[in-house]
């Protein structure tokens, strides 16, 4: 195939809608940044570990509302109280009292710290359903632009929670951020995914998650106590993704349209060939159009597809299975378990900075995300995928035996150290950044939307139900937890040997026909069609 054409607009486009990824990957980061959080509380919700400082600020405001309450009302309900609290007994003696006061306290500030975690979950599992349906009524780029008002809101909410009863705003702040996540999670890769040659469709498919690493590892950085970690400044930390919305939202407005959806949404073909052109950097751009044409014929046969369609249609029933299946390996394969665990197993390896230890983990992410991005378009999707899964298999099966080890060999530590560095990267190779671009290169114009709001909201809600469970998981297997991942990562790995078609350089037609092939279910009518494509994929 000819070289891919690398444009200054291309770059500057792909640029400006992974600003959008780095600010999902930032606010995931930032909850566990700040340092006292690891040896203060031993609680960990996922991988946002408790964040001691704005708990300390919310025992501060609560203990001024006791004060308060104390003082106004002898001990009854203040129905102005924006907290829940509970009536006290006027006859119970001040010792018991003070006793409830301080437990009342502590179990209201670990319910509202939940909530300001789960409300980021909830609000980007809400969102992502939203997510393709808004790129299709505005166009990629207005929804964008639209999703950032929601992602500034967010950040000026947090950033101003000192001023106003600080958990209610941080909690706001928390789920519009997660709506703005959500949406996003839906529209970059669908974005880059449309406006990509099919040759660096991979490449830049990749740099979703790459961005979204470098988030997690610049929140971590900014995190650190002498930079933003401190009392006097995480207002500040939390606030701070209100840059690169407000930078992207500039961006965005030099950003072309996405060609396909110009032309096969709105039926625009002057407006797609001058946003292709853009694109391309060259006036040539029938290769594009021819292709596209094929996708609109395609199209004008299927409407824009519903959710329940994807599961009834048989066309769409296995991509859209083998998307799923991508995701969940990607959530239930253990990673947020690798980062919930890191702090712990660094410290008893004896690193005196377990959170410089943790932002090396971040390092080696965004390294090895970079890395997939070249590797992804030589090696292929399906062989990255299943190298990643197997690496992932293996360190799983280490990791177990270090910890159980542990106790009786001091040195089994640094076993597990090694494994958790191999499988973060092994993940970043495979697992992390495929997903998200694979789904968007499974389907056609008509149901990508649908397929990639699907995809989105498993992804979020797996997420969701690992950050809920693990712990009590954690709790009940201790250290043979990861024998259980190993299982899980064996699994997905058959899976995908057996069900996943590669999708490098094909067209959304081929990749089409390669589902058809892998069911078996060649529908007569598009039988000589399809033969041809085969017939074309083979010889190249």
């Amino acid at each position: 195939s000819h070289s891919p054409q690398i444009t200054g607009t291309l770059v500057f486009t792909v640029f400006t809608a992974a600003l959008g990824s780095f600010q999902f990957g930032y606010d995931i980061g930032v909850i566990n940044a700040p340092q006292e959080a690891s040896e203060t509380w031993t609680i960990q919700i996922s991988f946002w570990r408790f964040l001691s400082v704005i708990i300390s600020h919310y025992e501060y405001v609560l203990s001024i509302l006791l004060e308060d309450r104390k003082a106004i009302n002898n001990y009854t309900i203040n129905s102005t109280n924006d907290l829940p609290t509970i009536p006290h007994l006027r006859d119970s003696t001040p010792a018991t009292l003070a006793e409830e006061e301080t437990t009342e306290s502590t179990s209201l500030i670990t319910m509202l710290w939940s909530l300001s975690v789960s409300s980021f979950a909830v609000g980007g599992m809400i969102a992502s359903f939203f997510g393709g349906w808004l790129g299709d009524q505005l166009g990629r780029i207005k929804a964008m632009l639209v999703a950032n008002v929601l992602s500034l809101v967010g950040a000026l909410l947090m950033g101003f929670s000192k001023l106003g009863p600080s958990h209610i705003l941080i909690i706001s702040g928390r789920s519009i951020s997660g709506l703005y996540c959500g949406l996003i999670s839906g529209l970059v890769p669908m974005y880059i995914g449309e406006i990509a040659p099919t040759t660096l469709r991979g490449a830049l498919g990749t740099l979703h998650q790459l961005a979204i690493v470098t988030g997690i590892l610049i929140s971590q950085i900014v995190g650190l106590n002498f930079i933003l970690g401190s009392h006097e400044h995480w207002h500040i930390l939390l606030g701070l993704s209100a840059v690169p919305a407000i930078l992207q939202s500039l961006l965005l407005l030099f950003c072309p349209e996405s060609p396909r959806y110009l032309y096969i949404k709105l039926d625009e073909e002057v407006k797609a060939k001058k946003s292709l052109k853009r694109l391309r950097g060259s006036d040539d751009v029938t290769k594009d159009i021819t292709e596209m044409r094929k996708e609109k014929e395609e199209a004008s046969g299927e409407q824009r597809v519903s959710i329940i369609q994807l599961f009834t249609n048989s066309s769409y029933r296995q991509p859209i299975i083998v998307a799923l299946m991508l995701h969940m390996a990607q959530q239930f394969s253990g990673i947020n378990g690798i980062f919930y665990y890191s702090t712990s197993i660094f410290q008893t390896a004896g690193v005196s900075q377990p959170v410089y230890a943790t932002i090396g983990v971040g390092a080696i992410n965004m390294v090895f995300t970079a890395l997939s991005v070249f590797l992804v378009e030589k090696a292929g999707r399906r062989s990255l995928f299943l190298i990643g899964m197997s690496g992932m298999f293996v360190c799983a099966i280490i990791m177990s035996v270090g910890l159980i080890l542990l106790n009786k060999l001091a040195w089994m530590s640094y076993v597990s150290m090694v494994a958790i560095f191999l499988f973060v990267s092994f993940f970043e190779i495979g697992p992390g950044p495929i997903p998200w671009f694979m789904v968007a290169e499974f389907f056609s114009q008509g149901p990508r939307p649908a397929a990639l709001a699907i995809a989105a909201f498993s992804n979020w809600t797996c997420n969701f139900i690992v950050a809920l469970c693990f712990q009590y998981i954690a709790k009940f297997c201790g250290p043979y937890v990861f024998f259980l991942f190993a299982g899980v990562v064996l699994a997905f790995t058959l899976f995908t040997f057996f069900k996943v078609p590669e999708t490098k350089g094909k067209s959304f037609e081929e990749i089409a026909a390669e589902f058809r092939k892998k069911t078996g279910s060649a529908k007569a009518p598009k039988a000589a069609m399809e033969m041809e494509f085969l017939g074309a994929s083979e010889t190249v």
